[in-house]
């Protein structure tokens, strides 16, 4: 516990979670780019699809036109917009810098804590007005959180904020939070987007406008979204920062990975996230960079306990022993991740170490065997009656989670499991996730309690995303909520060994990797730097983090 604990007073003094592992290959670009044809192809100006070039050119330093692979579906941080920092439209009271320390943004500076951890304060930042010219006051900080708060308004992330008791404005320059019960990471979660009242508060936060036409206190303001296709914005004429280099920019939403990589190469695309295997194809390209993000987004298959099948135990087990991680990220991640035994990268300070599983194909057997799963004629086990096979779903065109589903399939095969993955939209996906398998992708940074909580307690099983796999364990429970409400260091890395551990005897999901995030731009800008990363990546995250804040090149 001791070296745990020392890591943890690192991470506590900077504000924010330490990156010292990280940061030899933080910032290092990998050059590559397209053929010369394509560079020349670049070099001519090729517009965003449907915009007539209104949004700018790809080949201006003044405009930006990035392929993502998807898009929110709302941009009102009443419904979880942004609630993570880094939205381009909005600004929380703090925000993180690139290693994820945080510091002031609408705040003027960091909160004042007192009365034990239970009453944070917030002075407001001076000149501040949203993009309609309106000025912010602490009210519209009061409004934002009391909406979030409100159980009428369809914010799944709800249960984050469960430490706040009361939010007051004191004058129009101070905010204060009292909470509930002292909530150690309770700053961090002040990254939230704070929204105008005069706009939003005269609407249903659940259908209103806002949710597509928003008006915030950001570096820019949405200018146009044709949904399925792209959204374009340009410099807010009121942000009370530093005036962006970059005018506009527009995020084209193009699902397919083989068309963005394709995109890019033409030049129609300044720059897109993608795949390792596609990205690997820019490598000897001069003209455009490679950049390498870290991060906490995780590859795992729900096992939910209604199920026949996967709702018992000793099939998970062996699950867990059957897969072959370190195959999965040499082969379908080209080496660009690790193996995950948890929802905690294997190098974070709060991962517990010696859970680590091998991949034991005859432990995974004997599991089984002693469980009195027994092989069939055709290779799959059964038990009174009952053959072990149940369906793997996979959103359909994630070529990176439908390679880890086969994979997987093939693993258990080996066992004597038969896993049937099946592609599909996440509107046919959802309705089965309560007994049907899925290869989920989630991870939160910041602090263990931001991804462990929704993930496992039992109270949000079935919330939406939150907690797919329906895991119902009281221990876990128990050991989330000591976490949650425990600012003592070693009683927060007790209770988080205990949840990992109790991972390891009663898995709810198979884990499988961690992925890093991998991003192609033309290299014409400077300031592009990538932080370590959630699971929600790509239209907030990537080098365009802090897209305000670049520079072209000279």
């Amino acid at each position: 516990m001791t070296a745990r604990r020392t890591r943890w007073t690192r991470r506590t003094r900077s504000n924010g979670r330490s990156d010292r592992d990280h940061r030899s290959d933080r910032n290092l670009p990998i050059r590559s780019a397209a053929a010369a044809v394509a560079l020349a192809a670049g070099a001519a100006a090729c517009s965003a699809p449907s915009d007539g070039g209104k949004d700018g050119d790809a080949g201006d330093a003044a405009s930006v036109v990035i392929g993502v692979a998807s898009e929110p579906d709302t941009l009102s941080p009443l419904l979880g917009y942004g609630k993570d920092g880094n939205s381009k439209i909005f600004d929380g009271l703090l925000a993180r810098d690139a290693d994820l320390n945080l510091k002031p943004a609408l705040a003027a500076a960091l909160p004042k804590v007192t009365d034990g951890g239970r009453t944070y304060t917030y002075t407001l930042r001076d000149g501040v007005k949203f993009s309609d010219g309106e000025p912010l006051t602490a009210e519209d900080v009061v409004y934002t959180y009391r909406t979030v708060l409100d159980e009428k308004t369809n914010n799944t992330a709800r249960s984050e904020l469960d430490a706040v008791e009361d939010v007051r404005a004191s004058g129009d320059g101070t905010v204060v939070f009292r909470l509930k019960y002292p909530y150690a990471p309770f700053a961090a979660r002040t990254v939230l987007p704070v929204v105008p009242e005069h706009v939003a508060g005269g609407q249903d936060p659940n259908t209103g406008d806002f949710n597509t036409e928003p008006v915030g206190t950001g570096p820019y303001v949405l200018t146009h979204w044709s949904k399925g296709e792209k959204l374009s914005f340009k410099a807010n004429p009121h942000y009370w920062g530093d005036k962006p280099a970059v005018k506009s920019f527009t995020m084209a939403v193009i699902a397919d990975d083989t068309v963005r990589a394709t995109r890019l190469r033409s030049g129609d695309l300044d720059g897109a996230v993608l795949p390792p295997n596609l990205a690997a194809t820019f490598e000897k390209d001069d003209g455009r960079r490679t950049y390498r993000a870290r991060s906490y987004d995780f590859r795992a298959v729900t096992l939910p306990t209604s199920n026949k099948v996967t709702g018992d135990r000793a099939v998970r087990r062996a699950l867990d022993a059957a897969v072959d991680r370190q195959a999965m990220v040499d082969r379908i991640l080209d080496g660009a991740g690790r193996p995950a035994y948890g929802p905690l990268p294997v190098d974070d300070p709060w991962y517990e170490r010696g859970i680590e599983r091998p991949h034991d194909l005859a432990g995974a057997q004997r599991i089984l065997d002693e469980a009195g799963w027994k092989p069939g004629p055709d290779g799959v086990r059964a038990k009174d009656g009952r053959r072990a096979s149940f369906t793997l779903f996979y959103p359909s065109g994630d070529k990176v989670r439908q390679d880890h589903a086969l994979a997987y399939a093939s693993d258990a095969k080996k066992a004597g499991i038969e896993v049937k993955v099946e592609g599909a939209t996440w509107e046919v996906i959802e309705p089965r996730m309560k007994t049907d398998a899925v290869l989920a992708g989630l991870g939160s940074v910041g602090d263990p309690d931001f991804g462990l909580y929704t993930l496992l307690h039992s109270t949000l099983a079935g919330d939406g995303f939150n907690n797919m796999a329906h895991y119902d364990n009281p221990a876990v429970d128990k050991a989330l909520d000591a976490g949650r409400r425990s600012q003592d260091p070693d009683k927060r890395a007790a209770a988080y060994d205990t949840i990992q551990q109790a991972l390891v005897d009663d898995p709810g999901y198979t884990f499988l990797t961690h992925i890093d995030h991998l991003y192609v731009l033309a290299d014409r800008w400077e300031g592009l730097t990538t932080q370590l990363e959630p699971h929600e990546h790509g239209f907030a995250s990537g080098p365009w983090w802090n897209i305000e804040d670049w520079q072209p090149k000279k």
